[in-house]
């Protein structure tokens, strides 16, 4: 991604988060004399009930396939839209809270889903025939078309779609799901688009809120933790502080695995504790009833976890007439009841080497989002910290002992919100780094944790344009295309595979990496497959690099991609001699180019699931 000034003429740089529970839309103007310039977040118009519209910062990231007789004429009008396509927004959580089947939710937890068709249209999931599906992709199309149409409302004379945006995505989002943001952005109408890391977008909110203070509350050789609890994921990255030509850099130095554990799995967990209490006084639930009070227990978590005057809250309990539960059921949700389910439960005391529990799973199972199968976050972080031990040693050094030592915290994600939860996770840390001799991180004071991925997105807008500080990284992963070993036929064995370094770690968007001079035989003509790897610990491998061997926890194996590549003039089935070059996109998405020996027309391989 180039620091050069935009010649796009873009009148703001706008940051959208397109978040897994809620969607926000940032914008700083570019062109004004104010420095730095003021950043905005915007308040999108959205039905909260049928018939009624109000401005709110977030846009629940949910959509509600309404009955055909469910909604009156006018019940869905927008400003922008008398009649549109989709109910998307508060109307549609609080819709589907009641009759959770026809509920389309988790749409960026599937996009990046890599064993299902995030094309094919299967959402909401498991919902009975007469309910309408829309696809992963189309949902995700929705909530951005939805910001675009408000944007627009409000700035007639600037389109969004001719403004400088900037998408944010988890940082540990495969090329493949990068690729179908970028689609659905291109679909909406974008023209100038950038996709930005979660993780370091809440840096850049950061910096932007602490201004030119930042560099006293951090300084050369510290290693920033950021821990990203939102609605359904947990999100991890490290970034160090060094010094260049005399000033302060910052350099994204680690990204962790993409973990579907967030406040999701909270809500569920209170849901099934209050199952458990009316069962013990006789009273027996539907699973739909239950899907029905987990949207009851986020509300009642936020406010006991927040408001220390509230020690407990009611919660009714939708029934569908006398067959089942004759009336509303109605019980309540205590302080207590939250503290031992999701303090003890999901953020433990646990020592640096107590890493997630992986149980035996069924041989059958229904179709779903491979959620994270341990639910204690402290575990998945002292996971992450111990596997990233070298992460920084190329910057800052050998770092001593068997897991790397943040010396500062910044926060990110509604969950973290609750001061229960951070101080519980400020604790777990530092009982590890005092464990080690080492000197306790500090946590570094951020803006609002909802908001703050947007205004970061926007605010690198702006240092895109060469205002503000730029944070150094690349992509966060080392990426290999598998490479069939040339060897005789043996009976029930497939020829080995080798892993060919074709991105290596820290690989600057836009830029490429060109071949090393080896040769490899192309199959065209013909049905192949393609098997790609990633890695976020091998560091120092570079384009090029062969790998004949791997530990199992070093290398995880991408979707396949089957492709049948043109023959341009040779006989199907024919292997031709080529080298292979790699780029990455501006917006992140990897390309592989397999260049013919006798110069002829090359071919290309991009991390592309359209069409399956």
């Amino acid at each position: 991604m180039s620091s050069e000034k935009n010649e796009t003429g873009a009148r703001y740089a706008v940051g959208i988060d397109l978040g897994t529970t809620n969607c926000v839309l940032s914008y700083v103007e570019l062109h004004t004399e104010q420095d730095p310039s003021p950043h905005h977040v915007m308040s999108i118009p959205q039905l909260i009930r049928p018939g009624s519209v109000e401005d709110r910062t977030q846009l629940p990231s949910f959509m509600y396939q309404a009955h055909d007789a469910e909604l009156a004429q006018g019940d869905r009008a927008l400003p922008w839209n008398a009649n549109p396509d989709a109910v998307v927004g508060a109307m549609a959580r609080e819709l589907g809270s009641k009759t959770p089947i026809r509920l389309v939710s988790s749409a960026k937890s599937w996009l990046c889903h890599g064993g299902v068709d995030r094309h094919a249209s299967f959402l909401p999931l498991n919902s009975p025939d007469e309910v309408i599906k829309v696809s992963p992709v189309e949902a995700t199309f929705q909530y951005l078309m939805h910001m675009r149409n408000a944007w627009d409302f409000r700035f007639p004379d600037a389109p969004l779609v001719d403004q400088d945006v900037t998408i944010t995505v988890p940082a540990s989002f495969d090329p493949a799901a990068r690729d179908l943001t970028t689609e659905v952005a291109q679909r909406a109408g974008f023209k100038h688009l950038t996709l930005l890391e979660e993780p370091q977008a809440a840096v850049y909110s950061w910096l932007e809120s602490s201004g030119d203070s930042w560099r006293n509350q951090v300084s050369v050789g510290d290693v920033i933790l950021v821990i990203d609890i939102g609605g359904g994921t947990t999100d991890l990255s490290l970034v160090a502080v060094t010094e260049e030509d005399g000033n302060l850099s910052l350099n994204r130095v680690a990204v962790g695995d993409h973990i579907l554990l967030g406040g999701d799995n909270m809500d569920l967990a209170l849901a099934y504790q209050l199952k458990t209490k009316l069962e013990q006084e006789g009273k027996s639930l539907a699973p739909w009833q239950i899907l029905a009070i987990t949207h009851s227990c986020r509300d009642a978590k936020e406010v006991l976890l927040t408001d220390p005057d509230i020690h407990s809250v009611p919660v009714a309990i939708p029934s569908r007439g006398s067959k089942l539960l004759g009336a509303t059921l109605r019980t309540e949700l205590t302080k207590e009841e939250v503290m031992s389910s999701l303090v003890d439960g999901f953020f433990p005391h646990v020592g640096i080497h107590d890493h997630p529990a992986q149980q035996a799973r069924g041989a059958l199972k229904q179709m779903g989002l491979p959620y994270a199968q341990d639910a204690a976050i402290c575990r998945h972080l002292a996971a992450f910290l111990c596997r990233q031990q070298a992460a920084a040693d190329a910057l800052l050094g050998d770092n001593e002992g068997d897991f790397i030592k943040p010396t500062a915290i910044l926060f990110n994600g509604g969950v973290l919100k609750a001061p229960v939860l951070a101080e519980r996770t400020m604790t777990v840390i530092n009982h590890w780094l005092s464990d080690a001799g080492a000197a306790p991180a500090k946590l570094l004071a951020g803006a609002d944790l909802d908001l703050a991925v947007a205004k970061g997105a926007a605010y690198y807008g702006s240092v895109r344009q060469g205002k503000g500080v730029r944070i150094r990284g690349g992509i966060a992963s080392s990426y290999y295309v598998g490479i069939e070993s040339a060897m005789p036929a043996v009976p029930g064995m497939a020829p080995p595979i080798q892993a060919l370094c074709v991105a290596p770690f820290g690989m600057e968007e836009g830029s490429a990496a060109k071949g090393t001079g080896q040769e490899f035989g192309l199959i065209v003509g013909e049905p192949v497959r393609f098997r790609f790897f990633v890695s976020t610990t091998r560091r120092d491998d570079e384009a090029g690099a062969l790998l004949d061997y791997w530990e199992p926890e070093e290398l995880e194996e991408l979707p396949e991609i089957q492709a049948n590549l043109p023959v341009e003039g040779r006989k199907p089935g024919e292997i031709v001699p080529v080298e292979l070059a790699s780029r990455v996109t501006e917006v992140g998405t990897l390309c592989l180019e397999a260049i013919p020996a006798d110069g002829s027309a090359k071919w290309q391989v991009e991390f592309d699931v359209r069409g399956g």
